[in-house]
């Protein structure tokens, strides 16, 4: 019975499954990098929003504390949109006229919300609660980035689950005092494995990596 191929075309062969081998290879990594890339997870990305609020401008500049707008970050899941009556608080007297502030004037008036576009947003099959974080002595720029120095608000962290059991498996590189939580730039007096060791003890801080911890 006479072969198909020559024998010469046996190199050939072998170098086509080394390639297609490669190739594969090279879409299994490609694939792999674009699932944990900013395209996919929305990290660095700045989004579109109806006024450019400037958390810069209002946390450094002005020294607003955090919980002025986020009012139920300290006892709810939800850290919560400030309604507008908190923006009009400052701006029925400053940048009165301004353009850029109309859609704040307007939704004021109206009654109807500004439609922001939600830059930090977890999958709705994953539950996250900010009051037991925020009680545990966990920093606002520990997941959110130094959100004082954003003239733009991004999302700073991926927010990927291997993101997040990171931190659950090892609170201690993560916690901070819980008077601290809400200082951006805040660093440790002493090692932070060693002040994380104490912190975790003494606020009773429990490293939980099972899966109805967050898919409820």
């Amino acid at each position: 019975m006479r072969q198909l191929f020559p024998p010469s075309a046996n190199p050939l062969s072998r170098a086509s499954i080394v390639v297609l081998l490669v190739l594969l290879a090279g879409l299994v990594w490609a694939g792999a990098r674009l699932s944990t890339s900013g395209y996919s997870t929305g990290q660095g990305i700045i989004l579109h929003q109806p006024v450019p609020f400037s958390h810069d401008h209002h946390v450094s500049g002005l020294g607003i504390d955090c919980r002025y707008c986020h009012t139920s970050v300290e006892v709810a899941a939800s850290a919560g949109i400030p309604p507008i009556s908190t923006c009009m608080n400052c701006h029925r007297q400053i940048w009165t006229n301004a353009d850029l502030l109309e859609p704040i004037r307007a939704a004021y008036r109206t009654g109807v919300p500004v439609q922001w576009q939600r830059v930090n947003d977890l999958p709705d099959f994953v539950y996250f609660n900010h009051s037991v974080h925020v009680a545990k002595g966990v920093g606002c720029e520990t997941c959110h980035g130094r959100v004082d120095k954003m003239p733009l608000m991004l999302q700073d962290a991926p927010l990927t689950m291997a993101w997040c059991l990171d931190c659950h498996r090892d609170p201690a590189k993560f916690v901070r005092p819980r008077d601290e939580v809400f200082t951006f730039g805040w660093e440790p007096p002493i090692p932070q494995r060693e002040l994380g060791a104490r912190l975790v003890e003494e606020n009773d801080i429990q490293s939980l990596t099972y899966c109805s911890v967050c898919h409820r």
